[in-house]
C-alpha cells in the first residue's frame, strides 16, 4: 500500500500549482478542466494504494476456500468408511478447520497441495477407542460407594439389569478382605439363606447381597440386623429396580438404606467417544461390542430378554407382548409431553392400566418420566410428564434406526440428542431436583436443575450455530435462572448473551462435576 500512497501523497503537495497549470495549458487543455484534473490525479492514486492491496488478498482467500471446500468434500466422502474409533482431520494452516460429526481436529503429518497451500492430513486411532476399552474407570462412582459404605449400615445400588452393578461391586471388594459376596440367582448362595437371620448375624465385615429383588423377604431381616450396636456388618444390595424391592426396602429400612443409583456408562467415564455412547447407549456389552451391528443384536436380545423373563423375576405378570407395544409407543414419544388418553385409546387399554405399565418401565429405569415444574400460577403452564428412554440405544432400538447416519436423517434425531443430554447431566447431578417447564403459550425450557443453590436451565440443540430466542429469555425471567446452557453436539463454547452460552456436552458436565 506504502508503494501507491507515498508518491500519491508527495504529488499531490509537492508539485507546484502553477508548473502543473503550465504543463496543462501546454498541452492544450481547457482553463475549466485544469483544476479537477490537478486534484483529480493524485486523489486518483492516493485511492488506488487504499484499496488494491485488499483485492489480491480477497482474490486469494476465494481460491483458498475453493481448495478448502475440494479437501472437505473429499473427506466427507469418506465418511461411510470411518468407524467411530477413527478420526480424520484436514486443517489448512490458519485458524479454519474442517469439521464433520465424526472428523476431530488433530496433528498429523503435513504435505503441500498443487497450490502451494500447506494442510495437515491424518487418520489414526480414536482417543477413546472403542476397540481397546475392555475395562471402563469407574472411579467416581467408587469413590461415592465407599463414602456410603462408610456413612451407612446399608447401602442399595439400583439400576437397570446389565448395567455393570456386580461387576463394580466386585472391584469395590477386591480392596477388602472382610467381604462374604452371595449372588441370589446362585442357588448354592440362595440354600444358604433357607434361615437368613441365622446365617446372615454370624457374619461380619461387609455382606454384599446381588439381586436382592429375588428374596424380598431378607428386608425385614436386615432391618433388625441394621439396628445391632455394635453393628459387626454392614451390607451393600444390589437390585434392579423392581417397585416392590425399592418400596419394601423404603419400608422396612426407612433410615437405615442409602439409595446408590445407577445407570450405564457415562460421558465422563469413556474417554470422548461421545458419539459411540450417544449411538450404542451405555449399557457395557453394548457400547463395548466389536461393532455397531454386535451392539444391536445385543440390545435387541436385551430387550426381550428384559420383557419375557426379567419382569416376571420382578413378580410383574403382565403379558410382554402388550408392555413391548407401551415400550415402543414411549420410543416415538420420546422427549415429548405424555398424553396419557390419546396413548390408551391407540393401545386399546384404559389410561389406568397404561399410566401402571409405564410406572413399571419407570421403575425398572427404562423409562424416565420428568416432572413439569410449576412457577407461575398465573401462566397456565403444562402439567402432564415428559418421557424419554433412559438409553438411547435401546432408543435406536425401538425405532429400528439402522445406523448413526441413518440417525441424522431420522424425525426423532433431535429428540434423541435431547435425551442423551438431559441423561449425562442428571446423571452427573444425581442429587439435583430435575423438571422441565412449558406453558402454553409456547415457552419452554428442556431442563431445569436446581443445582448447589443455583437454577439452572438447559436447551438441547443439534444445530451448529444456535441463537437465543425468546422462549430462552422467558424462561429466565419467569424462572429466576442464575445461567441458560444450550447444548449441543459440538464442543465449543460461546456466549450468546449476559446469561446464556452455548456449550459442548462434555464441557458442561466439568462445570456440573463436584
Amino acid at each position: 500500500m506504502q508503494i501507491f500512497l507515498l508518491p500519491g501523497i508527495c504529488l499531490l503537495l509537492a508539485v507546484p500549482v502553477e508548473a502543473t497549470a503550465r504543463v496543462m495549458e501546454t498541452a492544450g487543455v481547457r482553463s475549466y478542466l485544469r483544476w479537477p484534473l490537478m486534484l483529480a490525479i493524485p486523489g486518483f492514486i492516493v485511492f488506488a494504494g487504499l484499496f488494491s492491496s485488499e483485492l489480491p488478498i480477497t482474490a486469494e482467500k476465494k481460491a483458498q476456500e475453493q481448495e478448502f471446500y475440494k479437501i472437505k468434500s473429499a473427506l466427507l466422502s469418506l465418511r461411510p468408511k470411518v468407524d467411530y474409533e477413527d478420526y480424520i482431520a484436514c486443517n489448512l494452516m490458519r485458524p479454519t478447520w474442517i469439521e464433520s460429526p465424526r472428523v476431530a481436529t488433530i496433528g498429523g503429518s503435513r504435505f503441500t497441495s498443487s497450490s502451494g497451500n500447506e494442510y495437515t492430513l491424518e487418520k489414526q486411532k480414536r482417543r477413546g477407542n472403542i476397540s481397546s476399552m475392555s475395562h471402563i474407570d469407574r472411579s467416581k462412582i467408587l469413590r461415592i460407594l465407599h463414602g456410603a459404605v462408610e456413612r451407612s449400615g446399608v447401602v442399595a445400588i439400583l439400576g437397570p439389569r446389565q448395567c455393570g452393578k456386580t461387576t463394580l461391586a466386585r472391584d469395590f471388594c477386591k480392596s477388602r478382605s472382610d467381604v462374604v459376596f452371595l449372588d441370589l440367582e446362585n442357588p448354592g448362595d440362595a440354600a444358604r439363606l433357607a434361615e437368613p437371620l441365622f446365617y446372615l448375624e454370624r457374619q461380619s465385615g461387609l455382606v454384599v447381597l446381588d439381586e436382592v429383588q429375588l428374596m424380598p423377604q431378607l428386608l425385614p431381616v436386615l432391618r433388625v440386623l441394621a439396628d445391632r450396636r455394635p453393628t459387626p456388618a454392614k451390607f451393600l444390595l444390589l437390585g434392579s429396580a423392581s417397585p416392590d424391592l425399592v418400596r419394601g426396602a423404603s419400608e422396612s429400612l426407612a433410615g437405615r438404606v442409602e439409595f446408590l443409583e445407577m445407570s450405564g456408562f457415562g460421558l465422563d467415564e469413556v474417554d470422548g467417544a461421545q458419539d459411540a455412547l450417544w449411538w450404542r447407549g451405555g449399557f457395557p456389552r453394548s457400547f463395548l461390542a466389536r461393532n455397531d451391528e454386535d451392539a444391536r443384536v445385543w440390545l435387541q436380545d436385551f430387550t426381550a430378554t428384559f420383557l419375557e423373563r426379567d419382569l416376571r423375576k420382578f413378580g410383574i405378570g403382565i403379558p410382554p407382548a402388550a408392555l413391548r407395544r407401551l415400550w415402543t409407543v414411549c420410543a416415538h414419544y420420546h422427549g415429548q409431553i405424555w398424553n396419557s388418553s390419546s396413548v390408551a385409546g391407540g393401545l386399546g387399554e384404559s389410561s389406568r392400566t397404561v399410566k401402571s405399565h409405564l410406572d413399571i418401565l419407570t421403575g425398572t429405569f427404562m423409562l424416565r418420566q420428568l416432572q413439569p415444574w410449576q412457577e407461575n400460577l398465573m401462566k397456565r403452564q403444562v402439567k402432564a410428564p415428559k418421557v424419554y428412554l433412559r438409553d438411547t440405544g435401546i432408543l435406536h432400538s425401538l425405532l429400528d434406526v439402522p445406523s448413526m447416519d441413518a440417525l441424522f436423517a431420522h424425525p426423532k434425531f433431535g429428540a434423541s440428542w435431547e435425551g442423551f443430554a438431559i441423561e449425562q447431566i442428571c446423571g452427573v447431578a444425581a442429587r439435583s431436583q430435575a423438571f422441565y417447564w412449558a406453558t402454553h403459550a409456547g415457552a419452554e425450557l428442556d431442563l431445569l436443575l436446581f443445582h448447589n443453590g443455583k437454577r439452572l436451565g438447559f436447551e438441547c440443540k443439534v444445530a451448529d450455530a444456535p441463537r437465543s430466542t425468546k422462549s430462552m429469555h422467558v424462561a429466565i425471567a419467569d424462572l429466576r435462572l442464575d445461567h441458560l446452557y444450550v447444548i449441543t453436539p459440538r464442543e465449543a463454547e460461546f456466549p450468546l448473551s449476559e446469561n446464556i452460552t452455548a456449550s459442548g456436552l462434555q464441557g458442561c458436565l466439568r462445570k456440573l462435576l463436584p
